[in-house]
């Protein structure tokens, strides 16, 4: 499962874990073990839509989750809050 972050929470303009500026248009994720400037390809399952994004923060911190996307990267695979995808 993915989830859409930083919406309504203040972290657009924060540093995350890798150091540099949370921006919510762009094309990056968190996850929890892959290395910061690593890309990967996310494709929501249930409308087979797929993006690239770029590893830059650690997360999600919520179990059952594998990966958390901006709002720009969970627009592009037509996801809401949370939706079932695959990560290669």
């Amino acid at each position: 499962m993915a989830s859409q972050y930083g919406i309504g929470a203040g972290y657009h303009g924060r540093r995350t874990a890798s150091g540099e500026r949370f921006n919510t248009y762009t094309l990056t994720a968190a996850h929890r073990t892959r290395r910061f400037g690593s890309y990967v390809t996310v494709t929501n399952t249930a409308n087979g839509r797929s993006v690239r994004v770029r590893i830059n923060d650690r997360g999600p911190f919520i179990k059952g989750r594998c990966i958390d996307l901006t709002r720009a990267a969970a627009n592009a695979i037509g996801m809401g809050g949370i939706a079932r995808v695959t990560v290669q």
